[in-house]
């Protein structure tokens, strides 16, 4: 019945956009992301674009959660919109928190795994953008959803792997000598492994949301 009474009453929209428009800082957190993992002379750069586009996020989000306490009819549960764009800010809010674990310890070289995880990451973003562009018109896109969920699903559990095999040749590389790099390199790890984990925590609430609404 409350489907019903919904779907006879103008829904105000513009969250889809602004879900859009935080996705997509996502993307371009994701390419810094790569970019400082890339090392070099241009890691804190790449960290400060990395925190430009997280306080960009963080604006869109709030701008979101303004809206859900002023709007009369949701295109979908409040508390699925809360949920969904929290999820989108831990996403990059880690991607910050990486970059700055990196400037504290003045990393400036990384592990080949390591760049395999941003280049995930970004899949994810990439992956997430879509999934989200498509809950505007969900019961027609329910089957593409649901597939790019999935995917994000596997690619996490690409990264875990990732992040084993890396953790494994640090341990290796350092089991006799430095063992400020191998517990630097672990920290850098753990940070990486949680960004994807965050952007499966989004693929799940966007699988959830899916369900209840078709």
């Amino acid at each position: 019945m409350l489907r019903f009474f919904q779907a006879m009453m103008p829904r105000e929209d513009r969250f889809f956009g602004l879900f859009d428009r935080h996705a997509r800082t996502l993307v371009q957190g994701a390419l810094a992301l790569r970019d400082l993992l890339e090392g070099g002379h241009q890691v804190g750069d790449a960290a400060r674009r990395i925190i430009a586009h997280e306080n960009e996020a963080d604006a869109i989000a709030r701008e979101v959660m303004l809206n859900v306490r002023r709007s009369f009819i949701t295109p979908f549960d409040r508390g699925d919109i809360r949920d969904l764009i929290s999820l989108l800010d831990d996403s990059i809010d880690q991607m910050q928190k990486t970059a700055k674990a990196i400037m504290l310890f003045e990393a400036d070289k990384f592990e080949v795994h390591m760049r395999q995880m941003a280049d995930i990451i970004l899949r994810c973003a990439e992956l997430t953008v879509e999934a989200v562009s498509l809950l505007g018109s969900m019961r027609e896109n329910a089957a593409r959803i649901n597939a790019i969920t999935e995917e994000i699903v596997k690619l996490e559990d690409q990264a875990d792997e990732l992040n084993d095999a890396g953790i494994k040749a640090l341990f290796q590389a350092h089991r006799t000598g430095n063992a400020m790099a191998f517990i630097i390199g672990n920290e850098i790890y753990d940070h990486l492994e949680k960004v994807v984990d965050r952007f499966e925590d989004v693929a799940n609430r966007i699988s959830g949301i899916v369900i209840e609404q078709v």
